[in-house]
């Protein structure tokens, strides 16, 4: 896996685009220099995520970004996704490779240092430190984690670590330092009025 993909990673929220879509936002921040983009969209049907796959596959194919599915192992491999992105409560990351092969990639969320060795373990490429500070996006995992638990997890094995929770331009710089090797977000770009400019700036070096 390229891990300069991972520099900067967005996923989708089909609420949060308003009116512009999911299609057109990521378009956007594809061409503006988004490496990765996964599709996460909870409440959809299986038909319309599977719509929605192909369409963005296609998409990061011509931008040679990489492509992942949130949770559904089985919508990855109906439209050849590159990959899924697992939670501690989807399938485990030994099936998910097992189903998906050797050559998918494999990333899941962690919050500790011993699920980070166990997904390691289990055969991820990456880990996603979840979360990082407060955001209406995660509702569910307690406390922001803050900017300590991104070396701690970071060291917990050989992985790269992308970084997601409450990141934009004001704070990318301190979690980058912080030793992230990628940033996730959702808001920061989904929501943004101008998707090329808020790409920009959160590419690093910007």
């Amino acid at each position: 896996m390229n891990r300069e993909r991972l520099s900067l990673y967005l996923v989708t929220d089909p609420v949060l685009c308003g009116e512009r879509g999911v299609e057109e936002t990521s378009r956007q921040a594809l061409a503006a220099g988004v490496g990765t983009l996964q599709l996460r969209d909870k409440p959809a049907s299986t038909r319309k995520l599977v719509e929605m796959a192909f369409s963005l596959k296609h998409l990061c194919r011509e931008y040679n970004s990489l492509f992942l599915v949130n949770d559904r192992v089985d919508v990855a491999l109906a439209c050849d996704a590159d990959g899924v992105h697992l939670g501690q409560d989807d399938m485990p990351a030994a099936v998910a490779r097992e189903l998906l092969g050797p050559d998918a990639v494999i990333g899941v969320s962690a919050r500790t240092e011993l699920e980070a060795l166990s997904a390691w373990r289990d055969g991820a490429d990456y880990i996603a430190a979840n979360m990082i500070f407060s955001t209406t996006t995660k509702t569910d995992l307690g406390k922001p984690l803050g900017l300590v638990a991104i070396r701690k997890l970071k060291e917990a094995t050989p992985l790269p670590l992308v970084a997601i929770g409450g990141i934009n331009s004001t704070n990318v710089e301190i979690v980058r330092n912080a030793g992230a090797d990628g940033i996730a977000v959702v808001s920061a770009i989904m929501a943004a009025e101008d998707v090329g400019r808020a790409v920009r700036e959160l590419l690093p070096g910007e």
